[in-house]
């Protein structure tokens, strides 16, 4: 009984380890993001969602800060009303879209 709870008790840790990773990924993205931000490198995230919802119909499900040609972007993951899921980059610094999955453009 005590080997069963000693073996649960590491299958837990082992499971969490991977969510305690990424949380903390996630903060230091936000943390990048606030400085880059702060530093007027990069616009901010109201000011690109505005465009991506002007310019791409759907939901936006998540949004990336990742660096794309040597300029930094925002990865966008919208579901269209279709229920496809479409990737959208947008150029952090002037707002501009820079590629829409499925863009013909």
């Amino acid at each position: 009984m005590l080997m069963r709870l000693a073996v649960l008790a590491v299958v837990g840790l082992m499971c969490a380890v991977p969510f305690a990773v990424r949380a903390e990924d996630e903060d230091g993205d936000h943390d990048r993001a606030r400085d880059l931000y702060e530093r007027g490198e990069i616009e901010g995230l109201a000011d690109i969602l505005a465009t991506v919802r002007d310019r791409v119909p759907g939901e936006i499900v998540a949004v990336n800060l990742v660096r794309l040609r040597g300029k930094w972007a925002y990865r966008l993951q919208v579901v269209g009303p279709d229920g496809r899921r479409r990737i959208v980059d947008v150029d952090a610094r002037p707002g501009a879209t820079m590629h829409i999955d499925g863009d013909p453009r």
